[in-house]
């Protein structure tokens, strides 16, 4: 039997999916697939609220694209699965928070799966790379996001040269929430995930539809779409149990239990 190119665990509403192909947790068309389908599970549970992605070993987080696989045929237009590559980036209606959880190298698609990720927590050796440019390629979801994360110039020099960004810099430049010592990552990862889980699932549904629905509009236009309640997951979120509970929680000095619903 094959083995899995990814190893998943749940740890109550955590939700934690480790790429474990090595030398480097290089992602080929059919680790894209399987990840893209563990992604999905995840979001299609209601028992769970919040996920961790990290790769296996300390040295890579990974590599990206497979190039032995492409050196074998495979396309950059292969079918990558429901997610796109790495399962993550292009999932339709992902509405709970990922954390990835950076324990080395992220090169090239690597890098674009943690910029995938809602929160980024990084080991203090990590490192990341749009090595793209020397192959002669495109970083292509790289290209579209960093300008949007990091002063255009900081981004340009990245997908330009192709160089080496530490984990310091990273942190400088706000691509990085935080660093911790490699043998603290996952215990600061599931920290901040049973954090999160403990929150109201509904508002966080609301927050990542409303900013990814919201990104090309300009401000007037974003509100007036929130006025007229024209973004479902809000209207959602207004019509719950949830709504009501907050407000109640407060009023009466005690913590909210949250329901999703």
């Amino acid at each position: 039997m094959t083995q899995s190119p990814i190893k998943v665990q749940r740890n109550g509403a955590v939700f934690e999916l480790a790429l474990d192909r090595p030398k480097a947790n290089a992602i080929d068309a059919a680790t894209s697939r399987v990840m893209g389908d563990a992604f999905a599970e995840f979001r299609d549970d209601p028992d769970l609220r919040v996920a961790i992605v990290t790769g296996g070993g300390e040295k890579f987080f990974c590599a990206g694209w497979d190039l032995k696989a492409a050196a074998h045929g495979e396309s950059p237009e292969i079918d990558y699965g429901v997610g796109g590559f790495g399962g993550l980036q292009e999932l339709p209606d992902l509405n709970k928070p990922v954390i990835a959880a950076v324990n080395g190298m992220a090169l090239g698609g690597g890098f674009e799966l943690a910029l995938s990720a809602d929160m980024i927590i990084a080991a203090d050796h990590a490192s990341f790379s749009l090595p793209e440019i020397k192959a002669g390629t495109l970083a292509d979801a790289a290209t579209i996001k960093l300008p949007r994360r990091i002063p255009h110039h900081v981004a340009m020099d990245l997908l330009l040269t192709g160089r080496w960004m530490d984990v310091h810099e990273a942190k400088g430049w706000g691509l990085v929430n935080d660093i911790v010592p490699a043998n603290d990552l996952m215990t600061k990862a599931r920290e901040l995930a049973v954090l999160l889980a403990s929150g109201p699932p509904l508002v966080y549904a609301a927050i990542k539809d409303v900013m990814r629905q919201t990104e090309t509009l300009s401000v007037q236009e974003a509100m007036t779409a929130l006025h007229e309640r024209r973004i479902e997951s809000l209207n959602i979120l207004y019509d719950s149990e949830d709504g009501i509970e907050g407000a109640k929680a407060f009023a009466e000095k005690r913590d909210p239990v949250w329901k999703g619903r």
